[in-house]
């Protein structure tokens, strides 16, 4: 609670209190059951939910008629004594002396059993439940684990743009806008910006949203998502493998230190993520992964993209996250940097989400070389001229370096343990709504 609080309680902190004190508590209507001699009224807050009592025959007659009349979701303030029940949600429950309505609440629309789309047109309610309160706190400590270790790892935070002149990886799912009569564009990665940046501090990250145009809709898609991406100098592949995985490591952990309730509230199994912080990522390369696939019955020559589909069998094999790792060059971006003992291959690497959820980060060794960088673009029929900054960076004292992108999102929902991307963030954009 703020520290002007007036003398309230949060509902936790009522939990906490002993049996015979007096409380005050101000939140929202969650449930009302009105019996013969007691009305039940259900109150939640940001902290969670506590069960009052209105005695009918000991309570004004005003008061029981403010009950009476308060629907789900009104507003309100009440005060009583604390009281022990092991009935009621978390143990305690208050015996109201004075009850408030601050807001009357019509006819609150979401009832139980509605559909997807319904509950999507009215996210902007859709937002109080409990599920959807318990993952944005969930969505909450995994950033702040991640910032932890952020600073801990001696990583600068740095603001790059959203609009930028060229993609990076090509510019079939870009959107376009008028940027005063000049074409530009939504940032898909800020990568290339995050690479300057490296010539200075070393180590930078930044959290921005990223857009994709692709004309797809799965579980694990969004049009508009959070993007987290650094970028490391003097780091090669394995290094920034090892970084990631200590990310990830440091987000999974605070949730488990700070949010089981909430874990608990959205019903997720603990386990595979308290195995996840007990042994390394197992690395597969691309090699082994299309034998893994092969051994399931996945028609896959090599050469072959692993997609969505193919991701999800190979989760079948582990219990923990897992890297791939040494894609053919063909499957990748020009700034990937190449193996020269086997050319056809670069060195790059996803972090895969064990249960079938899939890629969650996606990095690799940059190229380091004018030459080689140059020459990549041609192959890939893209205009140098496009990339001359980029290419710049090559050429006024080039370090080897590597980087990433992680999907906040796709992050969340495997940490909560959801079946669609769309309740890891408030307010999803899918093609067919950008509501609200």
């Amino acid at each position: 609670m703020s520290e002007q609080n007036n003398g309230f309680k949060s509902t936790k902190e009522i939990i906490k209190m002993n049996e015979g004190e007096r409380a005050k508590v101000r939140g929202w209507i969650y449930r009302k059951r009105g019996l013969a001699d007691n009305i039940f009224i259900v109150i939640r807050d940001s902290e969670g939910i506590i069960q009052t009592v209105l005695a009918r025959k000991n309570s004004p007659q005003n008061i029981v008629s403010l009950a009476e009349k308060a629907n789900i979701e009104s507003s309100v303030v009440v005060e009583g004594i604390v009281k022990s029940d092991e009935r009621a949600p978390g143990g305690k429950e208050i015996q109201i002396e004075n009850l408030s309505v601050i807001g009357f609440s019509d006819d609150f629309p979401i009832k139980g059993g509605e559909s997807i789309d319904y509950l999507l047109d009215i996210r902007h309610l859709w937002l109080r439940s409990r599920k959807l309160t318990a993952v944005m706190k969930i969505r909450q400590s995994i950033l702040e684990g991640m910032r932890e270790y952020f600073k801990k790892s001696n990583w600068w935070e740095v603001n790059p743009p959203i609009l930028t002149q060229s993609a990076v990886e090509g510019g079939a799912t870009l959107f376009e806008v008028n940027f005063f009569g000049k074409k530009a564009y939504l940032s898909q990665s800020a990568q290339f910006y995050l690479e300057v940046m490296i010539f200075s501090l070393e180590r930078v990250w930044a959290i921005t949203p990223s857009f994709r145009a692709e004309k797809s809709r799965t579980r694990r898609h969004l049009y508009e998502y959070y993007h987290l991406e650094g970028e490391a100098a003097w780091m090669d592949m394995k290094d920034m493998m090892s970084h990631v995985e200590g990310l990830v490591k440091s987000a999974i952990k605070k949730v488990l230190d700070d949010r089981l309730e909430e874990l608990e509230i959205v019903k997720r199994n603990v386990n595979i993520l308290e195995n996840s912080l007990k042994t390394s990522f197992p690395e597969v390369t691309y090699d082994d992964a299309i034998e893994k696939l092969r051994r399931k019955g996945i028609n896959l020559k090599w050469g072959d993209d692993i997609g969505a589909d193919e991701e999800k069998v190979l989760t079948e094999y582990y219990e923990t996250p897992f890297f791939l790792t040494m894609f053919p060059k063909h499957l990748k971006s020009f700034y990937m940097k190449i193996d020269d003992s086997r050319p056809e291959l670069v060195y790059g690497f996803d972090l895969e989400a064990p249960e079938g959820y899939g890629e969650v980060v996606g990095g690799s060794q940059r190229e380091d070389s004018y030459e080689k960088l140059y020459k990549r673009i041609i192959e890939e029929g893209l205009n140098p001229n496009d990339y001359q900054w980029y290419l710049d960076l090559r050429k006024y004292g080039s370090v080897p370096h590597s980087g990433y992108g992680l999907g906040v999102d796709r992050l969340v929902t495997w940490i909560a343990g959801l079946d669609h991307i769309r309740d890891s963030i408030p307010f999803p954009r899918f093609r067919e709504r950008i509501y609200p």
